[in-house]
């Protein structure tokens, strides 16, 4: 095992031995062989039969039927969700054929960044995760099953499903991908004509093409942004059947996976001699696995906010010096896009998951001796699924990478490191993407502040020609109690276009960036946040500011004394941008959000205990 892998999973149960075991102790205390259904008095029972057919009603009163629920993220409006509008039927047949039962518990609300980018409904992004996690509860409240299956795959709804999911930890739970579309318009290609849109070299008609043609069907979009990023990380954790995440959508093959998904559900549940809770699936070795993932894969920054709230769900405590600590051992094995040319198809083609996983766990960067949902040991995951005489099998141990400009091994990685770094300094801490930045690009930069309070006074600078200089933009007051704390993808197309004119250009934010965004160093979910004390309010046009991804630092050249007689900038615009689109509506759960580092869930309240930085020694 890697030293450092080591140490830090040590550390982690250190950190949360009190949490952790109290959680573990609730899901002992909860289990129980007999259905859950069948402990309700039967009024309550009839409630949930009544709107039964006679042979689904005809199983929900056999006592030794495992009640198996449905929480899907369905809706038609997303094209990686779309798919799921098929699954029930599918899911309640295969249980059935299985020894279960199943139903529908409930829907969970699923936001399309991509549609809200650069929106107003964009603020409510970040707080949807709570919504689904809390939808989620609700769903499975009824408490009438033994088990789950969790439709979601997109940035927001897998972090909240598992939020959600393990409230209830002592029921086993899978979570079931629908799969990414096949591959349209190269993101290159995508990603100039947005430049050429913003310097006006082409119409709205020509540009919506172009995104036509990258976004054309249902099914997850093929860019490595958070949706891929959740996939790589749900299978790490042990929450898809091996070899699932990457399986094209609308195909056979992704049928079967997802009734074999249904059928392994049911043969989990404490009714039968497999028992595999959720609680102990998602554990402290399993977390460091999909954290070490994330760093070799260079999956998106959005996962350093979503995981921290998922393992804070488990009663698992990590920080950004265990992402940081990790990324420092990793190598980058993984380049698609924003990485490299390559989508999620070029990687599943490369040989997908089952070669990543080898890799990295024959090199002593995975524990393998994890509970996973399709049994104990990671190894499993480093087999192959296929279809034999129609029928689904896991085939002998994956071989090599398929293609070396896809997925690399440790002898020759892409970078000595991983894909994220932490920056520290007077101005607090931040994420760093390094993985998605070209060759070539300095991540040790300085350069006096060009400030803005939103994404629009940005746009407005760029097509007025203000910003072709050398500058580090400050982007403030986009935290989580700020606005909700929404992407700001779009701001990236204005900066590429300035680097590109030759200036040097970094950018500092308390605000996220999508996994999608490369090209520019930027210093992001800088926390605390401006409206919560941080020093990003403090900053003044053309203060100089450094940032150095490989030392860690985020430094602004002010001195001690002067910054702590600054007053902090109003954030008098922040009241206009709360209303409309149903903010107003979110007003009490943005107030409860706490920092980035955190998980800026407002499930955890901001009394819990904080997590200090713990250094290797």
């Amino acid at each position: 095992m890697n030293k450092v892998v080591k140490k830090v999973t040590e550390r982690i149960v250190a950190r949360s031995s009190e949490l952790r075991e109290s959680y573990l102790q609730q899901i002992n205390e909860t289990r129980a062989p007999q259905p859950f259904r069948h402990r309700l008095p039967c009024s309550n029972l009839a409630h949930d039969l009544a709107g039964a057919d006679p042979k689904e009603k005809k199983g929900l009163l056999d006592p030794a039927r495992p009640n198996i629920a449905i929480i899907s993220g369905y809706n038609d409006l997303l094209s990686a969700h779309q798919p799921y509008g098929d699954y029930p039927p599918i899911l309640k047949d295969a249980v059935a054929k299985a020894g279960g039962t199943c139903q529908f518990a409930g829907g969970v609300p699923a936001m399309c960044d991509g549609v809200t980018q650069g929106e107003p409904g964009m603020d409510l992004s970040l707080v949807s995760r709570d919504v689904i996690a809390m939808s989620t509860v609700l769903g499975l409240s009824h408490n009438v099953f033994d088990g789950a299956l969790l439709l979601g795959i997109c940035d927001k709804i897998v972090p909240g499903l598992l939020m959600g999911g393990l409230q209830f930890g002592h029921l086993p739970m899978l979570l079931i991908p629908g799969g990414p579309m096949k591959s349209g318009l190269p993101n290159k290609e995508k990603a100039r004509a947005r430049e050429r849109f913003a310097q006006g070299e082409i119409d709205r008609a020509e540009m919506l093409a172009f995104e036509c043609r990258a976004y054309h069907s249902p099914g997850t979009c093929t860019f490595y942004g958070t949706a891929n990023s959740n996939q790589l990380m749900a299978e790490m954790l042990g929450m898809h059947l091996p070899g699932s995440s990457f399986v094209n959508s609308g195909t056979t093959f992704r049928e079967q996976l997802n009734r074999a998904a249904a059928a392994r559900v049911t043969a989990i549940t404490a009714q039968g001699n497999d028992y595999t809770p959720i609680g102990h699936v998602i554990s402290e070795k399993s977390v460091v696995n999909a954290i070490v993932g994330l760093m070799a894969s260079g999956g998106s920054t959005n996962e350093t906010i979503h995981l921290v709230a998922i393992a804070r769900a488990a009663g698992i405590r990590i920080n950004w010096d265990d992402f940081t600590d990790l990324s420092d051992v990793t190598p980058l094995l993984v380049r698609i896009y924003p990485n490299g040319p390559g989508d999620i198809n070029s990687f599943q083609e490369a040989g997908g998951m089952a070669v990543l996983i080898r890799e990295l766990l024959e090199n002593g960067f995975l524990h393998e001796d994890v509970q996973t949902v399709a049994g104990r040991g990671l190894e499993r995951y480093t087999k192959t699924p296929k279809v034999q005489n129609e029928e689904l099998i896991w085939g002998k141990d994956a071989k090599g990478s398929r293609d070396s400009q896809i997925i690399s091994t440790l002898k020759t990685p892409f970078a000595a490191s991983g894909g994220l770094k932490v920056l520290s300094g007077n101005l607090g801490r931040a994420i760093i993407k390094v993985s998605s930045l070209a060759q070539g690009i300095e991540t040790r930069l300085t350069a006096p502040a060009m400030i803005f309070h939103t994404q629009q006074e940005m746009g407005e600078a760029f097509k007025a020609g203000k910003m072709d200089r050398d500058m580090v933009a400050v982007v403030r007051f986009q935290g989580p109690r700020a606005n909700g704390m929404p992407e700001l993808h779009k701001l990236i197309t204005y900066l590429s276009i300035i680097m590109d004119r030759g200036y040097t250009v970094g950018l500092v934010t308390d605000g996220r960036l999508s996994g999608a965004s490369g090209k520019v160093p930027f210093a992001i979910h800088l926390t605390p946040e401006g409206l919560n004390g941080g020093m990003i309010a403090k900053i003044i046009e053309g203060d100089l500011i450094s940032m150095d991804a490989k030392a860690g630092q985020l430094h602004l050249h002010v001195e001690k004394a002067e910054l702590a007689a600054r007053d902090y900038a109003k954030a008098d615009h922040l009241s206009e941008l709360r209303k409309g689109t149903g903010r107003e509506i979110f007003a009490s759960l943005r107030r409860n959000l706490p920092g980035a580092e955190e998980g800026a869930s407002s499930i955890f309240g901001t009394d819990q205990e904080s997590v200090s930085p713990q250094p290797l020694s």
